[in-house]
């Protein structure tokens, strides 16, 4: 079944991207277009909506699209990431566990990964339920390459989709289930990220979300006040579920461990 999707330029219009986009053992190339003419490029299976388009970005956003951190950022930095953050052991089967578990992928059902940086929760979702369709969107090419090279490896077919996450490419009610992993405090405007999210998703749909909230200690705290001049926002749990209020969503559960939190938001 094809991938349908809004086009950037005329909100009416859609693209049909065919479903072998999805199928990353076998390369594909090309573009599609909608009825009004505009039209995208697919470069091996990535399907392109934004081409030369220059997206304002905080400079924590524009590491992003350095090759070297796509290349380091899973095996370096996020499997280990959360061990680090908490302070003590938090494994990524920790993580994974609570993804599938809020998530619930059922088969055929349609899930958004948004901010997917390496696609490490579709691949997940993938694994746990490979008849379940995933989109993996991120605006930087540079993981959306790393992402394609480690599904390939592991055999999780999805669609890897380059796009502004302010500016989602769906109609609305287009998916059962979302994730975003530690997006949301990189995103410049993240209020209108999440009112996307709240668009696109069906209204019983779950969000899962995983996000940094303010440090209880001091020193902590100095830290994190100079990564915000990077562009990395800090919120408290409070904070950040007055956010997702405000969104449209209602905080269905919630785990924190230090400054990670896990929060469930289905849609109010």
């Amino acid at each position: 079944m094809a991938l349908k999707l809004r086009s950037p330029q005329f909100e009416r219009a859609s693209l049909l991207v065919p479903e072998e986009t999805s199928k990353l053992q076998k390369k594909i190339n090309g573009n599609i277009c909608s009825k009004e003419g505009d039209e995208y490029d697919i470069t091996n299976n990535i399907i392109d909506l934004l081409g030369n388009d220059q997206v304002p970005m905080s400079w924590a956003q524009s590491s992003n699209h350095w090759k070297v951190t796509a290349a380091l950022y899973e095996d370096i930095w996020r499997k280990r990431s959360l061990s680090i953050l908490t302070g003590e052991e938090f494994p990524i089967d920790k993580e994974r566990e609570l993804l599938i578990d809020w998530l619930n992928p059922q088969p055929d059902k349609l899930y958004l990964d948004i901010g997917c940086s390496t696609a490490l929760y579709g691949r997940l979702l993938k694994k746990s339920e490979p008849e379940c369709k995933v989109v993996s969107l991120d605006f930087s090419r540079q993981m959306l390459d790393e992402a394609r090279l480690k599904s390939e490896a592991e055999g999780a077919d999805h669609y890897l989709l380059r796009a502004d996450a302010r500016h989602l490419p769906f109609f609305g009610a287009t998916f059962d289930g979302l994730m975003m992993g530690g997006t949301l405090n990189e995103l410049t405007d993240p209020l209108k990220v999440l009112y996307e999210a709240r668009r696109v998703v069906k209204k019983d749909g779950t969000f899962f979300m995983m996000h940094l909230v303010k440090a209880d200690a001091w020193y902590v705290r100095l830290l994190q006040d100079s990564a915000e001049f990077g562009g990395i926002k800090f919120w408290t749990i409070k904070e950040s579920n007055q956010l997702f209020e405000r969104a449209g969503f209602t905080v269905a559960d919630q785990f924190s461990k230090g400054i990670v939190c896990f929060t469930k938001l289905i849609p109010a």
